[in-house]
């Protein structure tokens, strides 16, 4: 049985990866599951210099799903080089490093910084406010995706993934916007602003007022995003959003996603990523699959 994908020339042995923020850089995770039976791990945000994020609080429940209003907080491309890069080298897996920026010399000083790393991809997310236009995120104008994309595959090494917002109204131009561009892979979806409100407080739940809904309660949209991408563009995708078991992520595949990251379930079940490589294989064998492309995109 084959569960081999293949993301702009890095073959990864299953679909299976985790979403950035949601894993850390695996370490904490690598006590309770085995990172070699993962296709790939994507590490949190790593920009030029240490983000300290938003203030707290800044998670909160919500049904189906968690707002959170981290601000990508992060030590640092150098820390990230020094500390975390040597930690998932020991691990058969792929690796790729989710890159932001608040401006296109940032993202590029990053790009820069691990072109000689051993990185396997950057992901490239966009929903970082853009601050030369006012703190609309990249993610939000076609012009502006486009624009990025092709600064930052100016100066990669490594195969360049665009991370899509969807809170957009059409997530297909968006798409041909990052092809455009020259992205090699695709994700989507990241997360969908919303706010939750603590009555009894009578004040916002997350101290930034509203942060990123995340969790099953998005999967629907996540999966009709994914579904219009592929079918917009030629590039490979990377679907997620609200994937908690492996019936969820067969669901993008066949949606037309060549892989999947797991990420809110990570909090709730720590073994969900390795249990949905499983399920996935348990899928093939009952529909008597040998290869995993027979699922890729299979619903038109």
């Amino acid at each position: 049985m084959n569960t081999k994908v293949n993301l702009a020339g890095v073959e990864l042995k299953n679909p299976v990866m985790t979403a950035s923020g949601t894993f850390g850089s695996g370490e904490e995770y690598s006590e309770m599951i085995d990172l070699n039976h993962l296709g790939a791990v994507v590490t949190k945000g790593v920009a030029n210099v240490p983000w300290p994020g938003n203030p707290t609080p800044r998670i909160a429940e919500t049904y189906g799903g968690m707002i959170n209003a981290i601000g990508l907080q992060n030590p640092g491309m150098e820390v990230f080089i020094k500390r975390d890069l040597p930690f998932l080298k020991q691990y058969d897996t792929k690796i790729i490093v989710n890159v932001c920026g608040k401006t296109a010399e940032e993202y590029i000083e990053v790009v820069e910084r691990l072109a000689d790393e051993p990185v396997d991809m950057l992901e490239i997310n966009i929903s970082c406010p853009n601050v030369k236009e006012g703190g609309i995120a990249f993610g939000q104008d076609p012009k502006a995706v486009e624009a990025i994309t092709r600064e930052v595959k100016k100066y990669a090494k490594q195969p360049v993934i665009m991370k899509l917002s969807p809170n957009v109204t059409d997530i297909g131009e968006m798409a041909k916007a990052a092809e455009a561009g020259g992205a090699d892979v695709l994700s989507l979806i990241n997360t969908l602003t919303g706010m939750k409100i603590d009555i009894n407080r009578r004040t916002f739940a997350v101290a930034n007022k509203t942060g990123g809904l995340s969790g099953p309660a998005i999967k629907p949209i996540a999966v009709r995003m994914v579904y219009q991408a592929a079918n917009a563009v030629k590039l490979p995708i990377i679907g997620m959003g609200g994937i908690m078991n492996a019936e969820d992520a067969v669901e993008f595949l066949l949606a037309g996603a060549t892989a999947v990251s797991v990420g809110t379930a990570n909090f709730r079940n720590p073994y969900a990523a390795e249990e949905i490589v499983r399920g996935i294989e348990d899928y093939m064998k009952k529909y008597q699959m040998e290869d995993i492309r027979e699922i890729i995109g299979a619903v038109r």
